[in-house]
């Protein structure tokens, strides 16, 4: 029995474009929904561009947060700076 790795686990070894492409459309599209269903409610006309705006600020956040910082792989050391001993 072979096992497989686990698509939505963060093991893998290089992040997936395509996750952070639909972390963006998708906080676009559910915010501005939001947003239109709101100005349909209230009556208003600025909540979908809102949601739009803030859901696409989301969806970058979503991005940063998952894929920003990659911790180094094991038995390796960090990189020091330039050497100050002459």
């Amino acid at each position: 029995m072979t096992s497989r790795p686990d698509p939505g686990g963060s093991s893998s070894s290089s992040p997936d474009p395509w996750q952070a492409f639909s972390y963006l459309v998708s906080g676009v599209l559910v915010y501005g929904l939001l947003g239109w269903l709101a100005d349909r409610w209230l009556g208003t006309s600025y909540l979908v561009a809102l949601g739009i705006v803030v859901g696409a600020g989301l969806g970058v956040y979503m991005v940063v947060k998952r894929f920003g910082v990659q911790d180094p792989p094991s038995g390796t050391r960090p990189q020091d700076g330039p050497s100050t001993k002459q």
